[in-house]
């Protein structure tokens, strides 16, 4: 798993981050929610990439702890990205201004 986290001071561009991941081969599509919208644990049957262009969205690793015990979670907010190993377990909370991301499949 890795975590990209946006280094930028200015505010990412969709068409920024959709040339970004196409240089890398990549196929995104873009998609959003509303605030506070939950995703149930689920996995994919591929590696995932996801880059948050506006709001925010944390995922939950239900089977990784931390050294206290607590799930980790994974903050994304705007230009952070995330690689997301192909069968990791995760829910995910949209943030209170809901979220834009790209996302696409890698085999």
């Amino acid at each position: 798993m890795q975590v990209i986290r946006w280094q930028e001071t200015a505010t990412p561009e969709e068409q920024h981050l959709r040339q970004q991941m196409q240089q890398q081969g990549l196929t995104p599509y873009a998609w959003s929610n509303g605030p506070d919208e939950y995703y149930a644990v689920h996995s994919h049957a591929y590696q995932k990439i996801l880059y948050c262009v506006c709001g925010s969205i944390s995922f939950i690793l239900p089977d990784k702890r931390d050294e206290t015990g607590a799930m980790i979670t994974i903050c994304l907010n705007a230009g952070d990205g995330l690689v997301l190993p192909k069968g990791t377990r995760h829910s995910a909370q949209v943030g209170l201004d809901g979220v834009t991301c790209l996302e696409a499949a890698q085999s």
